[in-house]
């Protein structure tokens, strides 16, 4: 859990509780730790989910599924869960 003050999924409003609509964890149902840290300032959780779906894009290279493969690889490695 974070030591830095987050707004609860339950308490949240307006333009956030449709940011953390969007990025609850299927799992546990819950919106990350990760995540909520942005909660004070919503345009950075936007912000935080843009640069995510745009560096997770396949690209010649390095297709999405190898993108994918290599970022549960790097969670697993570092025993975090998403």
């Amino acid at each position: 859990m974070s030591w830095i003050e987050t707004i609860s999924e339950s308490d949240a409003v307006g333009p956030l509780a449709r940011l953390y609509a969007a990025c609850v964890d299927p799992e546990s149902g819950r919106v990350d730790h990760v995540l909520r840290i942005h909660s004070l300032a919503p345009r950075g959780l936007r912000a935080h989910l843009h640069l995510y779906e745009h560096v997770m894009e396949g690209t010649a290279t390095l297709p999405k599924v190898e993108r994918e493969m290599i970022a549960v690889t790097v969670s697993r490695e570092n025993r975090c869960h998403y």
